[in-house]
């Protein structure tokens, strides 16, 4: 069946409070950064030429209707955009270091985004998606959790691919083991896995990776996995028979750049690319050549994002990665 989008995502959309230096009387300034995990995967997809729809919350406020205002401008349909006139648009204050890392602050007490409800879902819009992407940050508080699980159910019942990044921020969690039940439950649905260095080791409980995969494995049948681990690089592990014990892997080195100033949506930038690598070839057989051309055109991408500030309005172009990865 032709399906009206290639790729549906839902989770949050919020306004990322980027520091940017210093007033003339020493205070930090802010600059509000569009932002969301879900939304800057789609924006990377949207500037890969694929169709795309977003399914979330935001606050009938400033913030809200300026976020509704930046899809549209990027091309992601907002069809499953809601909007509550009760609850404020989430902000999250992002902290750089010098490395480029960050650590997060969230006003979300509550946020919108934590307040989608299950009735509020478009429930055409899941079932028109080649791939359903979603992480965690919807599933944090029980009615978006609930919206979350449904959506997800009814896209992989239409025939979607699932995609699933877990997105771990620790300070949204009341505890650590009721994040590590909602990541099982991702990794239930899932087809597409990206998970990072830190998650995987967190959930695992293996300092190895390889190991930490195979515990995956061992308990989930999912064709894909990627693993970001920052300025390492990445690893991709497939498996035709999802069922088989059998993988083929791949590790392709980073990208680094000297002028990085954040690393905020390099992971979501990836995994956009991961996606795109997905509807260009499909989830059969694969082998070691193909895993590494995905790496290396997502270890591009995600490398040019660090050089900016925010992600969703500033996603490079195809040829910018082509240019990189050439030189």
């Amino acid at each position: 069946m032709e399906k009206a989008f290639d790729v549906i995502a839902l989770g949050e959309l919020l306004i990322d409070m980027t520091n940017n230096g210093k007033s003339g009387q020493g205070n930090s300034l802010y600059e509000a950064n569009p932002g969301g995990a879900p939304c800057n995967v789609l924006a990377m997809l949207k500037k890969l030429g694929h169709t795309v729809g977003f399914i979330g919350k935001v606050g009938n406020d400033i913030f809200g209707h300026e976020l509704e205002g930046v899809l549209k401008d990027i091309g992601i349909d907002t069809s499953g955009l809601v909007m509550d006139d009760e609850v404020r648009t989430t902000l999250a204050f992002v902290k750089t270091f010098e490395d480029g890392d960050r650590d997060f602050s969230f006003y979300r007490n509550p946020g919108a985004d934590m307040m989608l409800k299950k009735q509020e879902i478009n429930e055409d819009l899941p079932k028109a998606a080649r791939i359903f992407h979603f992480g965690t940050l919807s599933m944090t508080h029980a009615d978006a959790r609930e919206a979350t699980v449904y959506a997800v159910s009814e896209a992989k019942r239409a025939g979607a691919l699932i995609s699933f990044d877990p997105n771990l921020r620790e300070p949204l969690w009341d505890s650590m083991e009721e994040a590590k039940e909602q990541v099982l439950t991702g990794l239930g649905y899932c087809d597409i896995l990206k998970i990072s260095d830190n998650e995987i080791q967190w959930l695992t409980g293996k300092e190895d990776f390889i190991e930490g995969i195979e515990w995956i494995y061992d308990r989930y049948e999912i064709p894909l996995i990627t693993l970001s681990m920052g300025k390492s690089g990445s690893m991709a592990f497939y498996r035709k028979d999802p069922s088989a014990k059998e993988y083929i892997k791949a590790e392709v080195k980073p990208f680094l750049q000297k002028d990085t100033i954040e690393t905020t949506g390099a992971g979501d930038t990836f995994g956009g690319c991961i996606l795109h690598f997905v509807l260009e070839k499909g989830l059969k057989d694969l082998n070691e050549a193909d895993l590494k051309e995905m790496l290396t055109f997502a270890n591009g991408a995600a490398s040019i994002i660090t050089t900016r500030r925010g992600a969703l309005k500033v996603m490079p172009e195809p040829e910018e990665v082509r240019q990189l990865i050439a030189k």
